[in-house]
């Protein structure tokens, strides 16, 4: 599942996602939207922009977690706050990527999150 704001960004993502052969189950464009898809889908991998309109990747993160604690999450950020990230990873994400990120990076952190077994 990709929640991003962004449609080129989602776009790429929706790329690099069919290059690595993984199936796209859901799109949010802004947080709530990104909580109601989680739970009607439920997918394997979440990629999760930080900032997003509605509700921040934070709290989108936290009620993911709340829902199924065993959820992979890639938070995908601009920002190089250390801080920011580190309480992401506290609050459950798997690992994350800054913008602008390299496309093979992306798609071995990917797989490399698909194939890491649950918490």
């Amino acid at each position: 599942m990709i929640a991003e704001d962004s449609e080129q960004i989602r776009m790429l993502l929706r790329d690099i996602l069919e290059i690595e052969n993984h199936q796209l189950v859901a799109e949010a464009s802004d947080g709530v939207e990104a909580i109601e898809k989680f739970m009607m889908t439920m997918p394997d991998l979440v990629l999760l922009d930080l900032a997003m309109p509605k509700k921040d990747g934070m709290s989108v993160l936290r009620e993911i977690m709340k829902i199924n604690p065993n959820a992979k999450v890639i938070l995908i950020t601009a920002s190089g706050n250390l801080k920011s990230i580190q309480e992401c990873i506290q609050a459950g994400a798997s690992t994350y990527i800054l913008k602008p990120f390299k496309i093979d990076e992306l798609a071995s952190t990917i797989n490399h999150t698909l194939s890491t077994p649950e918490k």
